[in-house]
């Protein structure tokens, strides 16, 4: 049997009604495990996973991913005696040693006040094995290894602690729509708000032929790596081929990224009302292109019917990068594959567009029921925990 243990971190904010986060944790977590003979618990600011060895890759890959923790660590446990923690602590020193550590602290929490010794004791004879040995020096300032021991319920053991996604669980934040694109910046919008709770559901705008299949195929790889962290989301292709085509012969040239916009929140009034979002979400980051102007952004924010959330908003690039590295979705992003937004780009858009310019030239493309039957002829996938799920029957 292998033990691992999640600490939990936002959570123990949380007053009277922390318990309802908690409950969600262990649904989730659940969620991802059910597959597996592996056990989950809850108790005092840790979650617990009891599995057998065939079953780590996956317990693995949850706490990975697993939203409303900040780190993990597979451990050891012993008897509640300090000989047996000596013990155990000793073979995880001849571990590390093996992984070429020479000097080691011990840093321990006595979470069971019953037990005699405190935290400080419980470090201290905790190495007295490992010293006594000369496998490893002492070294509290700057150690190769840190052996962590808590005591709980059970005495727990170990020297690798991995960091986790952090935030609120998945689904105590209502459901928004994201509008994903084939970029850096749209997956990341997702993740950053999957963490502040959020359920996401997507939505991709596709131009065939002017962008490629292997466009659609590069957004629904980025869907499935974000329903690793949002343990499901839907993935929602609306062809906009004819939209886009119409924007091109009746708008004006300066005007066309941003009524290509403008359009899509059309569609995804429709879509959120479709599937109850409860707001849009997107990747734009002020400043960023042109569209991103603060008055353009204020266009957008216009036409749209729910709340137009942009967690990237005050993000330059190469935070947004390092985010889209850690949760895998830079390779998949930098593709060569461009997606429509960049499809009949303008040599010199507007850059300070106004409200009441942009309606006259959305009603004069007079796109009401081109943008319906795009929406009608979407196309759905699903993913689930990270794979795709063949879906029976339109959702």
């Amino acid at each position: 049997m292998m033990t691992y243990l999640g600490k939990i971190g936002e959570l123990t904010l949380k007053g009277s009604n922390i318990h309802t986060f908690e409950k969600l944790l262990l649904k989730n977590t659940k969620e991802y495990l059910k597959d597996t003979g592996a056990k989950v618990s809850l108790n005092a600011g840790r979650l617990y996973i009891d599995c057998e060895e065939k079953d780590s890759e996956q317990v693995e890959f949850t706490l990975r991913h697993l939203i409303g923790i900040t780190g993990w660590a597979q451990t050891k446990t012993s008897e509640k005696t300090i000989e047996d923690i000596q013990k155990t602590v000793l073979e995880t020193a001849k571990e590390a040693v093996q992984k070429g550590a020479k000097s080691f602290k011990i840093e321990a929490k006595r979470g069971d006040k019953k037990f005699p010794l405190n935290s400080y004791e419980i470090a201290c004879q905790g190495a007295s094995l490992v010293y006594d040995s000369g496998l490893m020096e002492v070294n509290v300032h700057n150690p190769d290894v840190i052996i962590y021991v808590e005591v709980r319920e059970r005495c727990f053991i170990y020297s690798v602690a991995e960091k986790s996604c952090r935030g609120l669980p998945v689904g105590c934040s209502n459901k928004g729509l994201l509008l994903l694109s084939g970029g850096l910046d749209s997956p990341v919008a997702g993740y950053r708000m999957m963490r502040r709770g959020m359920k996401i559901e997507c939505c991709y705008f596709h131009s065939y032929p002017y962008t490629s299949i292997e466009a659609q195929q590069k957004v629904e790889e980025l869907a499935r790596t974000l329903s690793a962290y949002g343990i499901q989301t839907y993935l929602n292709i609306i062809p906009f081929t004819d939209v886009q085509m119409k924007i091109k012969e009746k708008a004006p040239e300066e005007w066309s990224t941003l009524m290509l916009r403008v359009c899509m929140m059309k569609a995804a009034n429709m879509l959120g009302f479709r599937v109850h979002a409860d707001c849009i979400v997107t990747g734009e980051s002020l400043g960023q292109v042109a569209s991103q102007t603060l008055e353009n952004m204020n266009v957008t924010e216009h036409f749209a019917e729910y709340p137009l959330l942009r967690p990237l908003v005050g993000m330059d690039k190469e935070e947004i990068m390092a985010d889209a590295h850690f949760i895998g979705t830079y390779d998949t992003s930098i593709l060569p594959y461009e997606d429509c937004c960049v499809l009949f780009s303008p040599r010199h858009p507007i850059l300070r567009g106004r409200i009441e310019d942009a309606e006259k030239i959305f009603a004069s493309l007079e796109a009401d029921e081109l943008i319906k039957t795009a929406f009608e002829n979407r196309q759905i996938k699903k993913f689930v925990c990270g794979k795709e799920v063949i879906l029976k029957e339109e959702v």
